[in-house]
């Protein structure tokens, strides 16, 4: 059912809002963090088709994050997270995934082999040894056995631009910087911006920032040029293991949908989708998650509310406020007069 209100009209057409007419199907990114394998791939990809600059390499002390954060300079993020807990089995499905035209049957069957060896029970996975065929040399991150991995994963997630229904960042520019598409994703002309901030500050996930050396406002554009020419965003054709699907958004809902299901029958119940529902504070995203852990674990809000999202009951709520103080002004002023 399509929903209505009085300031963004219907929530599953933004493009049409904005006034695009005849305008193609929503696209937007579904991230299965339970395949992102940390590669960064997608970072270095968007950086290089965007010629976003270089913004320093730091490990900030923890992990292999040299990112940190989404930021001006940064459009794309991989968290890794590190935590003290099983594996789990969010690799449902792995044993039927081809193995690719260079492998051989034999590796097959090896792979076939370790997955048995690794009991599917819960927190097992992943933790029992698995012969390489060759030394380990003892090597660092080598483990000699089961108990060096019993109760530990990593959880990486791709965090990009949301491309929000209901956009803080463009609701609040005063100069028109900020602009919907065709396609129903939201884009910065950075000739238009004037660094005044106030997208920073509009925006419940703190992606959008402004670049040191200008002050103009920068974020992931979803690679608007790309779209026009009907290839996919860099990040999403760069991703090696699909972790980053691009598409119809109704369509990546959908394969979701699938997908959570898939897993919550594998037993990985905490699994969770984030962004996917249209009627959470933003409307629903553009960029849309399926989680191993809750949302503040990766860094999200766990119930985000685009600011700008009451506006209009506010100016109700003001134009209440001032008619009732105008008239008793008015009845002030008259009662003044007649004494």
């Amino acid at each position: 059912m399509t929903q209505d209100n009085s300031f963004y009209g219907p929530l599953s057409d933004p493009a049409g809002n904005a006034g695009h007419t005849d305008h193609p199907p929503r696209v937007g990114f579904f991230t299965d963090t339970s395949v992102c394998i940390g590669c960064k791939a997608c970072e270095v990809a968007c950086k290089e088709w965007n010629a976003i600059p270089e913004d320093g390499i730091d490990l900030l002390g923890m992990s292999f994050d040299n990112t940190g954060m989404l930021g001006a300079s940064s459009w794309r993020h991989v968290a890794f997270v590190e935590q003290q807990r099983p594996l789990g089995r969010q690799d449902a499905g792995l044993a039927d995934l081809p193995v690719g035209p260079s492998s051989t049957q034999e590796t097959a069957e090896v792979v076939a082999d370790a997955l048995e060896v690794a009991k599917r029970g819960g927190g097992d996975l992943g933790t029992a040894p698995v012969d390489l065929g060759f030394p380990s040399f003892d090597l660092p991150g080598a483990g000699t056995g089961a108990e060096a991995r019993t109760e530990f994963r990593w959880l990486m997630s791709s965090d990009v631009c949301k491309h929000c229904t209901h956009a803080g960042c463009l609701d609040v520019c005063p100069t028109g910087a900020l602009f919907r598409t065709e396609f129903g994703t939201v884009v910065v002309q950075p000739d238009i911006c004037n660094g005044c901030g106030y997208c920073v500050s509009g925006c419940p996930y703190g992606v959008i920032d402004r670049r040191p050396d200008d002050g103009r406002a920068w974020k992931c554009t979803m690679c608007y040029d790309r779209l026009r020419d009907g290839m996919e965003p860099a990040c999403a054709k760069a991703c090696p293991t699909d972790s980053i699907q691009y598409g119809p958004l109704d369509e990546l809902r959908e394969r979701a949908d699938r997908r959570l299901a898939q897993l919550h029958e594998a037993g990985v119940t905490e699994a969770q989708l984030y962004g996917r529902d249209p009627d959470d504070g933003v409307g629903g995203d553009g960029a849309f998650f399926l989680l191993l852990d809750d949302p503040e674990v990766y860094g999200f809000p766990p119930d985000p509310v685009v600011p700008t999202r009451d506006l209009m009951s506010m100016w109700k709520h003001a134009g209440v406020a001032a008619s009732a103080l105008l008239a008793a002004s008015a009845a002030v002023f008259l009662g003044g007069a007649r004494r």
